[in-house]
């Protein structure tokens, strides 16, 4: 039986003990004879090979053919390479002298080390960083090693993770040798060798947490569609169903709420929220704000994605949530922004509105309660429609409406206090009429007899300035 080479046997010891290749671990052998043995021969260029059959590392000085030598420690003349291998030496090629390697010394016996211990660490550290680099988002179990200013350090078997301060939850206290489940934020390069960066508030491990205790949601049956969290206060979680048979609710509930109790012991006493997810917005955002008691839902916004909710006046606090926490879920879960208002407010709105319309309307109503002069056109007289609907309707025209707007400028350029009938009559300038005048004959028509002929005792007065038996 064929008896294996030591080195060769310790070598394959520390390919397994490092998780690394033996052929890492060679290569790392051979750099450090090259380095060691440049202490010795500091002129020539050398090269290491390790010798598999016999197991022993050999050393060559490598010599280049050619035409003409310049450097006799890295090049051989064409000439004497004839004469050692025969005419099979050409220009360019390279010849190998062995040289011995028992002679090296202690002290390049340490540098060797140096060298291969180097080496392996650094194949080891591309290991590490190639394996937890695809498993970001996955969730590790580890111990509580040691505290560094503030950040825990957990050990994961052969290696060392980083749990950041601003990655642990409030509401939880840790010790050495406590034993955590996190979920693997990121891997770093360092001059130390890759950092794996774990979270305890990420809400990839609420979701990797029902994962692992929810057969629905591992098997597909059950979708979680969001999650989000406040580490050590609330979390909500937002799951769906693809069979109808199956309540995704209960499924995540469990019987007598086991299997959501199993994951806030290990939150360490996270209150969950679970809530069907639905693709009507309107329906989703009622089932985020649970537990409270949603009265109605309305869009706003569609595309700035704004919800008005309104709810009980008692139920109003319980929507909110303690400082907001409720609702500020609510709206990271459905990516709408909800503005939650009780009955009584709405209410009050409501009325605020009514009666800013009710008091836009009297005003409105006073400016339009004004005298309205007679419309004249640039010339002065009245506008031809205004006469001509006169003429239609059988109405009587006045006689002389020109020198009526003349004889009161006033009241048909700026619409001010109308002018007494009797004391126009007296000018001469004739009745005043809003549309058309009153009849030549003396009578008053209905329309225009408490407009036209006011006096100013308020007697009803006829073209010929005589009060009238009837009173107004």
């Amino acid at each position: 039986m064929a008896t294996v080479n030591p080195l060769l046997q310790q070598i394959d010891a520390i390919a397994k003990e490092k998780g690394v290749e033996p052929e890492i671990i060679i290569s790392a052998v051979q750099d450090a004879l090259e380095a060691a043995a440049r202490k010795r021969y500091k002129t020539e260029a050398l090269r290491a090979r390790f010798n598999q059959e016999s197991g022993q590392l050999e050393l060559y000085a490598v010599k280049r053919i050619v035409d003409e030598v310049t450097d006799p420690s890295t090049q051989i003349s064409l000439t004497e390479a004839q004469e050692l291998y025969g005419d099979e030496a050409e220009v360019d090629m390279e010849i190998e002298f062995p040289r011995p390697t028992e002679d090296l010394g202690r002290i390049a016996a340490q540098t060797a080390k140096q060298v291969i211990f180097q080496k392996v660490r650094e194949a080891e550290r591309e290991n590490v960083y190639a394996e937890y680099s695809e498993r970001i988002g996955e969730v590790l179990n580890g111990m509580v090693k040691r505290f560094e200013n503030g950040d825990i350090i957990m050990e994961l078997g052969r290696v060392e993770a980083q749990l950041p301060r601003k990655e642990q939850s409030r509401a939880e206290n840790y010790n050495v040798g406590d034993r955590l489940r996190a979920v693997v934020r990121g891997v770093n390069r360092s001059a130390k060798g890759p950092q794996i960066v774990l979270s305890r508030t990420d809400p990839a491990l609420l979701i990797k947490l029902f994962e692992q205790e929810v057969p629905e949601i591992y098997d597909g049956t059950v979708m979680i569609r969001g999650a989000v969290r406040e580490a050590g206060d609330r979390a909500k979680v937002a799951v769906y169903s693809r069979e109808r048979d199956v309540d995704p609710v209960g499924a995540c509930v469990g019987m007598k709420g086991t299997r959501v109790q199993s994951i806030i012991r290990e939150l360490r006493g996270e209150k969950i929220d679970i809530v069907e997810w639905s693709e009507d917005s309107i329906l989703f955002v009622t089932n985020a704000i649970s537990p409270a008691k949603v009265q109605r839902v309305s869009i706003v916004d569609d595309v700035e994605k704004v919800m008005e909710v309104i709810v009980e006046d008692r139920q109003l606090s319980l929507a909110i949530g303690k400082k907001g926490q409720n609702v500020r879920l609510a709206a990271k879960l459905t990516g709408w922004k909800i503005d939650i208002k009780s009955e009584e407010d709405k209410r009050r709105e409501v009325e605020a509105q009514f009666g800013e319309l009710e008091a836009g309307a009297g005003e409105a109503a006073a400016d339009g309660a004004e005298p309205v002069p007679a419309v004249a056109d640039e010339g002065g007289g009245l506008a031809a429609s205004d006469a001509a609907e006169g003429s239609e309707a059988g109405e009587p025209r006045a006689a002389d409406a020109t020198e009526g707007a003349e004889a009161a400028p006033e009241q048909t350029a700026d619409g001010g206090e109308p002018i007494d009938a009797a004391a126009a009559e007296d000018e001469g300038a004739g009745p005043v009429a809003a549309e058309a005048g009153p009849p030549e004959d003396g009578t008053v028509t209905a329309e225009s007899a408490d407009a036209e002929n006011l006096g100013a005792s308020g007697e009803l007065k006829t073209e010929t300035g005589e009060p009238s038996n009837t009173q107004s």
